[in-house]
């Protein structure tokens, strides 16, 4: 394989975890109904049972960290693949509820760890001038991820519903196991080598087929910026040299979650239904939704290292005030019907090219090699809290006060957002990871 095809190999092979991430998260859509029959859950049972692999996620991005800095990135993602591949078995092998919800569970907690490591893996491994669409392939391979598992269900589903949900479920074993013999023949990340274990020599190796021509200088650079911090640990992080990227990557976590993605992906059917859309329409509208947002997000990976990703992220805002403003109206004046899908889908489409596509890429490339790991458990762990408050609060806010409310306080976020990508963010497009701390303090 020629350097290109090295590189881009090393990358796919990290955004398996994406892959895998998507699919466990969206796979339960097909099998959360008989499920609840099959054992006789009550709703509060059967609500946990659905939601527990989001607890296991945030688990997951709170610890995801340590394993990456102290075992190494690819060993982690090893980890994580064996994670999947026994989640995947045991959860379709499953004989009684409490079996199922351990190994749910533990699924969710591969997820977790996954949107800190992989993401973080491809940083550290991709030259200056692609990373942004190398490490954006995390992104798309979860959307595609989804997309897959609803047509796994979709294609499983004729079959005896006895034995239907445990293929649904044990489908996911073929690419975690695929995921375990990629993540057997990467190399470990350059700059783990050179902080953690002093290995310069394999650090050069991998460094002179990523850029043979930066390859001393990024040593060097690594070297020196990690003389005064080789003990850095997850305390460090929160210390007063590094408050400016974790402000940014909190915020950037936060608004995330705040534009109403999780709520519009997790409850699509109940908001058209709410609109006014039949249920066979409005389940075909949520396929639409996937389908968007699978195509969107290939835009954003072309574009965010020829435009950068301040540029897509204010470009995106002023997209998804607009979306989410005619959404508002449209709850508001009591006159949703058709339109609610129609500016859904533009919704997506801003979102996916905007704040998916540069979310993990941002918070991994901000934070100093010494404490990127814990940097990227902060701003992962910050995402998926956020996505539980809000999954788990969109119903009640809805029946309470209704969609325009719900909306209506979107907006009002992604205008703060738009403020905070203006005037706050720095533009990281095309700079070395080492370059980072001039970039971040001088904006």
């Amino acid at each position: 394989m020629n350097r290109n095809t090295k590189i881009f190999f090393w990358s796919l092979s990290a955004a398996l975890g994406g892959f895998l991430f998507g699919f466990d998260t969206a796979v339960i859509s097909g099998v959360e109904k008989h499920l609840q029959s099959l054992w006789n859950l009550s709703a509060v049972e059967h609500g946990f049972t659905v939601s527990i692999a989001l607890i296991g996620t945030v688990v997951g991005a709170l610890v995801g960290g340590i394993p990456a800095d102290t075992l190494g990135r690819r060993k982690t993602l090893l980890i994580i693949a064996v994670i999947y591949l026994l989640a995947s078995l045991g959860t379709a092998l499953a004989n009684t509820w409490g079996f199922f919800l351990i190994f749910r569970f533990l699924g969710g907690v591969g997820v977790g760890v996954s949107s800190i490591v992989a993401p973080l893996y491809i940083t550290e491994i991709s030259p200056a001038s692609k990373r942004g669409r190398l490490v954006a392939m995390f992104q798309f391979n979860i959307v595609f991820g989804i997309l897959i598992a609803y047509l796994s269900n979709y294609l499983l589903s004729g079959i005896d519903p006895d034995v239907s949900w445990r293929w649904m479920l044990g489908v996911q074993a073929f690419p975690s196991a695929l995921f375990i013999i990629t993540a057997l023949v990467i190399p470990e990340s350059p700059r783990w080598l050179i902080l953690k274990k002093n290995d310069l020599e394999g650090a050069r190796q991998t460094l002179e087929i990523i850029d043979p021509d930066e390859a001393e200088k990024t040593i060097s650079s690594v070297l020196n910026a990690s003389q005064t911090n080789k003990s850095a640990g997850f305390a460090t992080v929160f210390s007063k040299a590094y408050r400016k990227p974790l402000i940014l990557a909190f915020l950037f976590a936060f608004f995330n979650q705040v534009s109403g993605i999780n709520a519009i992906i997790y409850y699509a059917p109940r908001i058209f239904e709410l609109a006014g859309l039949g249920k066979e329409s409005a389940l075909l509208s949520s396929a639409g939704i996937g389908l968007v947002n699978l195509l969107s997000t290939f835009i954003g990976l072309a574009l965010i290292d020829k435009y950068g990703r301040k540029t897509l992220m204010i470009a995106g805002s002023v997209g998804l005030i607009v979306a989410l403003a005619l959404v508002t109206r449209a709850f508001y004046i009591h006159q949703a019907g058709m339109l609610v899908p129609i500016y859904l889908f533009i919704f997506i489409a801003f979102f996916a090219f905007s704040q998916g596509a540069v979310i993990w890429v941002f918070i991994a490339e901000i934070f100093p090699n010494e404490v990127r790991a814990y940097g990227q458990t902060v701003g992962s762990s910050t995402h998926w809290i956020m996505a539980a408050l809000i999954s788990f609060s969109f119903p009640m806010i809805t029946e309470m006060f209704g969609g325009a409310a719900a909306f209506g306080f979107f907006t009002v976020m992604m205008i703060c957002q738009l403020i905070f990508a203006w005037k706050f963010m720095p533009e990281t497009r095309g700079r070395a990871l080492e370059d980072m701390d001039r970039v971040i303090i001088s904006h």
